[in-house]
């Protein structure tokens, strides 16, 4: 049974190894290297940091970053999720979702956003069908591995504020 539970430390190797995974697909960040886990707490917000997990072995994960330090977009937020490749496709991705809805809108958070890549389809329908709407498109933003990619600006507004 898949429980969604608040990450621990201990959960640092197996969020980093998913990370890894995901960098190697391509379609998920301009990242290229996959952080110390201390650059990657130090950027993540304190709250609203989960875990899939079943029988002890991480499934995927879902954290926040802000997008400001100015105490106006105090309830603003990006997040990322990231589910192992072993269980892509298998639900996880929703499951965290509605998970990481609930508790960033319990830790004040008003507006999810996100950058994602035109081509991660993926992502851009888990977004969708948990309300996000497309509110932007950056063509040839950055490159990755010198290539110029496109990001779609997504955003879901809580209707709780």
């Amino acid at each position: 049974m898949v429980q969604v539970i608040p990450m621990q430390p201990e959960h640092a190797g197996a969020v980093l190894q998913i990370y890894g995974e995901g960098l190697r697909t391509g379609f998920s960040t301009f990242n290229t290297e996959i952080p110390s886990w201390e650059d990657w707490d130090r950027n993540h917000l304190p709250h609203t940091r989960l875990v899939a997990i079943a029988a002890g072995e991480v499934m995927g994960w879902v954290a926040l970053l802000p997008v400001s330090d100015r105490h106006c977009y105090r309830g603003v937020a990006e997040f990322s999720i990231y589910i192992a490749a072993a269980h892509r496709g298998t639900g996880i991705a929703d499951l965290l979702m509605q998970h990481l809805i609930a508790e960033s809108e319990a830790n004040g958070i008003w507006t999810l956003q996100s950058a994602t890549f035109a081509e991660n389809t993926a992502s851009l329908r888990l977004q969708e069908r948990h309300g996000f709407r497309q509110v932007g498109y950056r063509e040839r933003v950055a490159q990755l591995h010198g290539t110029w990619r496109n990001t779609i600006l997504l955003e879901r507004r809580s209707d709780r504020f």
